[in-house]
């Protein structure tokens, strides 16, 4: 158990260093040219710059010779070209390596992606949904402001180190050597933060991501924290995530604050040392005082960049913890496909024996047997609590029974395999989301070949055509995120829509209608009978007048099947479904 009270092995993977280098390495070698170019550019303009201080110390040796005034004056036309000179080369250098970056995080963030898309849903759940959206959100961010900001910095301070000590080494050697007497200090700083960031900064990404999943089952859920009175309890459960994440942060703060007080020691008593071995040089005569200049001035120019560097140790720290967890999704292996794919002979559905436990020894399911016929429609009711969600799932392969056997047209699920699988059976569930962008690419999600007069007889099936073309641009229309916003009602229309469009033989609705009030309910549940005709239907039914209209209905009770038949057939035996249905029928009655 992690601090965050998170199982640690049901998070999602992180990918350790040898792997991130070799993603990195496979990134860098498809970008080859543009990094030498980047490269090259960057030490051009480095060695530009490190002109200016030997023409300084020119400068000097020009005053202190007594020298007429027009001699300062070609070589202060010197640093002034060589300073638009360098001016201009970093600029370039620094776009070549923001492009270079950028098109890498591109690469990667597409890979997160398409692996992610495919991520079985059990093992997202079993993660917690805030494990990967803080993956897609937070680790994303990090990595892109270190691509935009510390990736250009680092280059150009790491060059301008090198090319500083070289030419302080060319000034005269033992200047060389005295500026490397902050060697230690520096070397010893890293080590020392870099022992205490690794692992603080890898439990940052964890927490930020229990906090996400709290966060998000709160809010998620706050109906039935709500109906069940949980709310204290929640808030106790965000309280102690986000204090958890809190104290982390202030653990960084006091690390950083530590770092950076012994990089200012190392600056204190390096330049000091080359003062004090320039003075002594000078006094031997064994330098002017113009080289003793500009080797203070090279080392003063090494405050920036050496502080800039060791600086983005601690944004590299960062940038690694989410680059790991960006990895270790991105190369996942992809889910095996079984060696002979048995295809479903119909659309039938055969329940053996089954069972599952989300967690061991305690069961949400317990012997399930059932048998649905091709075309069927079954209803699925039950207490909340009673197993009606989870036998859904299972059949439509989103988890793997812990006990029993499911098998669609005859073939079980590992016999079908998870491609088979998902083209054979579909589940619309409550939670609908509405991608950003237009209504069509939306539509088409679900079948990308799909022409314009094809989404428009899916959404008149499902009775969303008229709403649709009344947007302003039609089926071209912006919806979601920063677009029109669509109804409850509308949203789960366009996810019926897609069903349609889809064309699966098995579809699963999940409470398809129980966000919608009444009347769009009723919209809902004309529209659900539509996309669900021809097809074999289970049916998880928010209202009753759902199981009225079904073929069958299988009543479940702690998990276990209680009853099962028509509805005609349950009223009159007067079981848990009929007083299910006459409860029902007398809310029903009184409600406005």
């Amino acid at each position: 158990m992690s601090g965050n009270g998170e199982r640690a092995d049901a998070l999602l993977p992180t990918a350790g260093g040898a792997r991130i280098r070799a993603v990195l390495g496979e990134l860098l070698r498809a970008r080859r040219s543009l990094a030498i170019g980047a490269l090259a550019t960057m030490f051009v303009a480095t060695g530009i710059g490190l002109l200016i201080p030997p023409l300084l110390g020119h400068v000097v040796d020009l005053v202190a010779g007594r020298e007429p005034a027009d001699a300062i004056t070609t070589p202060v036309v010197l640093i002034v070209l060589v300073a638009i000179a360098q001016g201009g080369t970093t600029a370039f250098g620094l776009s070549l390596i923001a492009k270079l970056g950028e098109g890498m995080l591109a690469s990667l963030r597409e890979r997160f992606v398409q692996r992610a898309l495919h991520l079985p849903l059990e093992q997202v759940e079993r993660a917690g949904s805030g494990d990967l959206t803080s993956r897609v959100t937070t680790d994303v961010s990090m990595i892109a402001d270190a691509v935009r900001n510390a990736l250009p910095e680092l280059a150009r301070s790491v060059l301008t180190i090198g090319l500083t000590l070289v030419g302080m080494a060319l000034l005269d050697w033992r200047f060389l050597l005295v500026a490397l007497v902050v060697t230690p200090i520096h070397v010893v700083t890293v080590r020392w933060y870099l022992r205490r960031a690794v692992p603080l900064y890898a439990a940052q990404r964890v927490a930020a991501g229990a906090q996400h999943h709290q966060l998000l089952d709160t809010v998620g859920g706050a109906r039935t924290v709500r109906a069940f009175r949980l709310g204290d309890e929640h808030r106790e459960r965000v309280n102690r995530r986000s204090w958890s994440a809190v104290e982390l942060m202030m653990r960084g703060v006091r690390l950083v604050t530590g770092f950076y007080n012994r990089l200012n020691l190392a600056e204190f008593v390096g330049l000091g040392t080359v003062l004090g071995a320039g003075f002594v040089l000078v006094q031997n005569g064994a330098v002017t005082i113009g080289t003793a200049t500009a080797a203070a001035l090279y080392f003063h120019n090494l405050f920036n960049p050496i502080n800039a560097a060791l600086r983005l140790v601690d944004d590299a720290q960062v940038a690694v913890a989410s680059l790991a967890r960006l990895v270790g999704v991105a190369e996942l292996p992809e889910p095996g496909e079984p060696s002979g794919v048995r295809p479903p002979a119909d659309a039938s559905i055969r329940v053996s024996a089954l069972g599952h436990a989300y967690v061991p020894g305690h069961h949400v399911l317990r012997d399930v047997d059932l048998t649905i016929r091709p075309r069927e429609r079954i209803a699925l009711v039950g207490a909340s609590g009673a197993g009606k969600t989870t036998l859904a799932k299972l059949i439509a392969g989103v988890h793997r029974p812990t006990a029993g056997s499911i098998a669609l047209g005859g073939a079980s699920l590992d016999e079908l395999g998870p491609a088979a699988t998902r083209e054979t059976v579909a589940l619309i569930s409550q939670e609908v989301h509405v991608f950003a962008g237009p209504l069509a690419d939306d539509l088409r999600l679900a079948r990308p070949d799909a022409s314009d007069e094809e989404l428009r007889a899916a959404l008149d099936r499902v009775g969303a055509l008229d709403w649709a073309r009344a947007l302003p641009d039609g089926l071209g229309t912006v919806v979601g995120e920063g677009g029109h916003r669509l109804t409850v009602t509308q949203s789960q229309q366009l996810a019926l829509a897609r069903l349609v469009l889809a064309d699966p033989p098995i579809a699963i609705l999940d409470e398809a209608t129980a966000e919608a009030g009444s009347a769009g309910a009723r919209v809902l549940e004309a529209a659900a009978d539509r996309a669900l005709a021809g097809r074999t239907a289970l049916v998880v039914a928010h209202r009753l007048t759902q199981a009225a209209l079904s073929d069958r209905v299988v009543v479940l009770d702690a998990g276990r099947v209680v009853e099962i038949g028509s509805h005609d057939e349950l009223v009159a035996a007067g079981g848990p479904y009929a007083t299910l249905w006459e409860a029902w029928s007398d809310t029903r009655q009184h409600s406005p």
